[in-house]
């Protein structure tokens, strides 16, 4: 049986796929970025959605990667983690 690091590795030696991987690592990076912030305020993803007039399975499915969230979406929460969004091309 293979082990997820022995099937990632695998898995990513596909040119497509490696492709498609590293297209999604910004919305990736965001999110833990976004789970990071939230846990040095040490607030619950209840405290935070409710902060933000958000349901707190939207903002967990957010969290856990089910969807992208739309620019608006990470404002508010930025908003409501006392940050300023940013963002820049490079």
């Amino acid at each position: 049986m293979t082990n997820y690091d022995d099937l990632r590795e695998k898995l990513l030696n596909d040119p497509e796929i490696r492709e498609e991987y590293d297209a999604l690592e910004p919305i990736y990076a965001l999110k833990r970025q976004l789970i990071a912030m939230r846990l040095e305020q040490n607030l619950t993803q209840e405290e935070l959605a409710k902060r933000i007039g958000m349901k707190q399975s939207t903002l967990a499915r957010l969290e856990r990667g089910s969807y992208s969230p739309s620019l608006k979406s990470v404002q508010r929460i930025a908003k409501g983690l006392g940050k300023k969004l940013t963002l820049t091309f490079q």
